[in-house]
Formats: C-alpha cells, sequence, structure tokens
C-alpha cells in the first residue's frame, strides 16, 4: 500500500481523508493543516494524525494528497516533488499557467507522477457514456450554484467552469482556435457568471455557462454529433442517448420516423446505458494509486490540467475583449 498525507483538511480535504482513511490502497500516514488549532481539532474528533510541519508530512509519505486552496497549490506540489513524491493535486492545477508548467518541469526531473483531481471525469454518468461520444461538433454545458463564500478566492472559471473545460477537452481532438467570453462580478471581487464560446480548428463549437449566485444548482452538458445527441447530468448521475439511423423499409407502428426536404428517412431510438454508483473522488484516488503501481499515464495527468487551465485562463482574458 502506498503511504499518503494530506495537505489541507477543511470541507474537501476532511473527506479525502476519510476516503483515503478506507482506501485498501492506500495507507493513510497523517495530514497537515496551516491552522494548528483546526488541524489539532480535525485530528482529536476523527482520530488522523496531525503533522505541525508540512515537511515532516511529506518526509513520511510515498504520496501527497493536495486539498489545500488555490492559491498554494504550487508551493506545495512544488516541495512535494523535490523530495520525490509523487501528487494528487486538486483542480485547478495551480493558479498561473507559468506555474503549472514548472510542475510538468518538476513530475519530468525527479520522475514522479501527478494527477489533477478534475472529479468530472470520474462522474459516474460521464463514465457511461464517454465511450459514445464521438467527434462532437457542438456542446452546450451550463454548471449553476447556489452561493457559497468557499471557492470565491478564485472567479467563476476556475471554481466552476474549469469542470467542463477539461471534459469538454477529452472528448474534443482538436486545439483551440479562438475564445470569445464574458463575465460579471455580481457578490465577489471576480467573476460570479460566466459565458464562453470556445471554437476548436476542427469546427467543433462549445458554449459554456456557469454561476455561482444560481436559486438552484444545475451541472448538465449536452454533446451533439453525427446521428447522435448525448445528455450528461453530472448532478443527478442521469444520462440520456437519442441516435438516428436509416429507417427499415417497411416501417412499424411505434417507430419513430423523421423524413427531411431531400427525403431521406431516419428511424430515432433511445439507448438507456447503465450507470454505476460509484464514489468519483474514491475512483480518482485510486486510479491514481494504480498509475503509480503500474507506471502508467494518470487518467487526468498534469499536462491535461495545466490544458484545463491554459483554456479556462484564456477565457478570463477574453472578458476584457
Amino acid at each position: 500500500m502506498l503511504k499518503v498525507g494530506v495537505m489541507g483538511a477543511g470541507h474537501l480535504g476532511k473527506i479525502h481523508l476519510r476516503l483515503l482513511d478506507t482506501s485498501e490502497k492506500f495507507n493513510l500516514i497523517g495530514f497537515f493543516d496551516a491552522d494548528a488549532e483546526h488541524g489539532q481539532n480535525v485530528a482529536q474528533e476523527f482520530g488522523y494524525t496531525f503533522f505541525a510541519a508540512m515537511d515532516e508530512l511529506i518526509d513520511a509519505v510515498d504520496v501527497i494528497d493536495i486539498v489545500t486552496p488555490t492559491l498554494s497549490h504550487f508551493d506545495g506540489a512544488k516541495k512535494a516533488m523535490e523530495k520525490g513524491k509523487h501528487i494528487f493535486i486538486e483542480k485547478p492545477i495551480t493558479t498561473t499557467y507559468e506555474e503549472a508548467k514548472q510542475l510538468l518541469e518538476l513530475e519530468k526531473k525527479h520522475g514522479v507522477k501527478g494527477q489533477v483531481g478534475h472529479v468530472e471525469r470520474f462522474n459516474p454518468a460521464f463514465s457511461a457514456v464517454k465511450h459514445q461520444i464521438h467527434n462532437p461538433m457542438f456542446i452546450e454545458a451550463h454548471r449553476l450554484a447556489e452561493f457559497n463564500p468557499r471557492g470565491t478566492d478564485v472567479p467563476v472559471v476556475l471554481d466552476l467552469m474549469i469542470h467542463d473545460i477539461d471534459a469538454i477537452l477529452s472528448v474534443v481532438d482538436s486545439e483551440v482556435k479562438q475564445i470569445n467570453a464574458s463575465g460579471v462580478s455580481v457578490i465577489s471581487n471576480s467573476p460570479d457568471i460566466a459565458n464562453a464560446r470556445i471554437e476548436f480548428e476542427n469546427g467543433c463549437v462549445a458554449n459554456l455557462t456557469a454561476s455561482r449566485i444560481s436559486l438552484k444548482n444545475m451541472r448538465k452538458s449536452r454533446f451533439f454529433q453525427k446521428d447522435a445527441y448525448i445528455s450528461v447530468d453530472f448532478l443527478e448521475k442521469k444520462v440520456e442517448v437519442v441516435k438516428m439511423k436509416d429507417a427499415p423499409e417497411k416501417e412499424g407502428d411505434f417507430n419513430m420516423i423523421l423524413q427531411n426536404a431531400e427525403g431521406v428517412k431516419k428511424q430515432i431510438y433511445f439507448e438507456n446505458p447503465e450507470v454505476q454508483t460509484t464514489n468519483a473522488i474514491l475512483d480518482e484516488l485510486e486510479t491514481f494509486a494504480d498509475a503509480i503501481n503500474n507506471d502508467t499515464v494518470p487518467v487526468v495527468s498534469l499536462t491535461q490540467g495545466t490544458q484545463a487551465l491554459k483554456v479556462a485562463l484564456e477565457v478570463i482574458e477574453a472578458f476584457g475583449k
């Protein structure tokens, strides 16, 4: 089992601690939190070992799980990698593209592995249909959340939209051509609601909306491709797949048939892929253990996390254009 330590014992950090403590692929050694009083309280309440110094935790483990605020991601990851430790780092990978590129260099220099916590890649609804998403040409994503002060240290693009940016980049095999975007600050000092139109070199267009000041939560994406429409509800863990095929010569009474202006007939049919009941956070952590043990590329590599950050920062930059 890999010895693992957690940096950060906030809301998400405590979830990681609980899951790692139950995992059969990790041996949880302990955790570090910059707020010593909070760290001691967490240790007392849950029984995890609290390390008062970050370096002491790094020295005691094989893997560091970084679940601190985004602004401190780079420093914690850099220290761990320079000591030859593998890192799992929550999204976004860092606050700047330059920092992310430095981590890529450190990963190569010290021969360690890194994975970024883009947890929606492991969402059971997305997992159920990802293999059916082929060359989508139009994508629409809505990620709306009720206001929560946690996460407002970064723009809504880095807080919420980056989830959809990463998911889209994982299914669109093309370079980004152009980005148009707008963002509005309502409560925070940084934008709370944003919309982006991302055009790819292959002609695909993705329209993304993210808000952290909505009256209800929504996390839905729709993928349109030739002869298919695929809808993924990341929040409700539901999927909808609508496909078309050539209509049969003899139409049944219950067949749904469409005919275009040229007289071509298509039959519409529905698929209901099975959505497994899984814990996406545990899955992402344990696939990282597999990547380390089997010396394979992590599912969400530091390179992919860096690319998602690059596009997210370009969306933010487009606000002023």
